[in-house]
């Protein structure tokens, strides 16, 4: 059944009031699809579907919802709800949600938690924002040094139930330092009797709490990791981070990437859930600044006035093809220094290598495209040789500078500890822009003998 004949039903089920057959065809679909139901109905109608819900499957509903959803909920039920829904959820998950409430409706679900767990939060909101230790969890296996596969077996199916995840099992001292792992798949073929320090893996990729999240990413993505420890600074095992956690840090990453390349200020809101407000703040302070820089474009047109009054009115026309293809070739390669950044598959100290690479790519684009400008300006636009020349060489040699410029300021961004994504195609395009004017009059008025 299609997902919008799905939504039509459970509607009509709403509606109608038949509560029952609604709680049962919401039991047949993923707390994803519950929680996108959800965000379709008025507060009323949310807050009494949520009650329909089994205690265990409201929780995980409502770590899938948007924070103005899970507000509007917390602000609507009862103390009893609450406590019973904190109780239900895991803790990454709660300290998530509570990072995006107002104080004063984090103080009214701390206060309906029981004091362990209280602390626990009030830990995890101490850790910087974006670093591992504010995105862990602390449901995990874990087993001590010296224990055999039987007893760790006996453990996982003890509490198992009440883990994020049990697939890896962490290995520590009497210290709580990490010594090593075990895969689950592993540990349930070998013998109960083997001791589980003979049968574990030493070479454990981990983080630290206080590393950026951008980072734990670029380690989980390297291993290939379905979570990753996460020690403090003596190596003492305090959480994990998912998978699935990891792959909303990546989309995080990324779309702040998209945003900053885009010449935007990052917002943590959604689209449809930032104010018209919001979005022009984010956008008006890197205008104003694009604009400031362009004026030194114009600036460049105006004292070249004369030259342009006394040329072939070709030479003015190709001004708009010379600064687009410069800030395309620009926005080009800056996309995959960027990215390539990003994965780190490139670092600042490759800058020679990388600008001997877009030195030779240029000379075979600028080759093509000058010789293609060449003929067009000359037998299409009728202008005569030397101007044509003068449109061709300026094309070649904006195309060399473009891609120069275009790979070496998101490495020297990097190099002083910048976001690369700052220097993306509207900064390189002015700046291209600037240079390319520069070149193609100083080359008109020397082939010309014109000023």
């Amino acid at each position: 059944m299609e997902w919008s004949q799905i939504m039509e039903r459970l509607h009509k089920l709403l509606d109608s009031g038949r509560h029952g057959e609604l709680r049962g065809a919401l039991m047949m679909l993923s707390p994803v699809d519950i929680a996108q139901f959800l965000e379709t109905l008025d507060p009323e109608k949310m807050l009494l579907l949520f009650r329909v819900l089994p205690k265990d499957m409201s929780a995980d509903v409502f770590s899938y919802m948007t924070s103005e959803s899970k507000q509007s909920l917390i602000e609507s039920i009862g103390d009893n709800e609450i406590r019973s829904l904190i109780n239900e959820m895991f803790l990454d998950d709660t300290v998530d949600f509570l990072e995006e409430l107002p104080a004063g409706v984090v103080k009214r679900v701390l206060q309906n938690t029981d004091a362990q767990t209280r602390d626990l939060i009030n830990q995890f909101l101490q850790y910087p924002e974006n670093s591992a230790g504010s995105i862990m969890t602390i449901e995990y296996m874990e087993a001590r040094a010296g224990m055999t596969a039987g007893q760790v077996m006996a453990d996982i199916r003890r509490v198992g139930f009440d883990k994020e995840t049990i697939y890896t099992i962490y290995v520590i001292d009497e210290g709580r330092h990490l010594k090593g792992s075990v895969a689950l798949r592993k540990l349930i073929l070998y013998n109960e009797s083997v001791v589980i320090d003979s049968v574990m893996e030493t070479n454990v990729a981990s983080v630290t709490t206080t590393d950026d999240q951008e980072k734990v990413a670029g380690v989980v993505r390297r291993y290939d990791l379905m979570a990753i420890p996460v020690v403090d600074k003596e190596n003492r095992l305090v959480g994990i981070i998912t998978a699935d956690d990891i792959m909303d840090v990546i989309q995080e990453e990324n779309t702040e990437d998209f945003e900053k390349m885009a010449a935007l200020t990052p917002s943590e809101d959604s689209y449809l859930h930032t104010s018209p407000w919001k979005l022009a703040i984010n956008r008006i302070p890197w205008l104003i600044l694009l604009s400031i820089v362009a004026i030194f474009t114009g600036m460049i047109i105006t004292s070249y006035e004369d030259l342009l009054k006394n040329v072939d009115i070709v030479l003015t026309a190709c001004i708009p093809m010379l600064m687009d293809t410069g800030g395309n070739c620009g926005a080009q390669v800056s996309t995959l220094i960027i990215r390539g950044l990003a994965l780190n598959e490139l670092q600042p100290k490759d800058i020679f290598r990388i600008l001997w690479k877009e030195f030779r790519v240029a000379l075979l684009v600028g080759a093509v495209l000058s010789v293609f400008t060449l003929l067009r300006v000359r037998f299409i636009n009728g202008a005569d040789w030397p101007v044509s020349l003068v449109v061709a060489l300026s094309l070649y040699l904006t195309v060399i500078i473009a891609k120069a410029i275009g790979c070496c300021l998101p490495l020297l961004a990097k190099r002083v500890r910048l976001d690369p994504a700052l220097m993306a195609s509207p900064l390189i395009t002015t700046i291209v822009d600037a240079a390319s004017l520069t070149l193609y009059f100083s080359i008109a008025t020397s082939m010309l003998k014109l000023g």
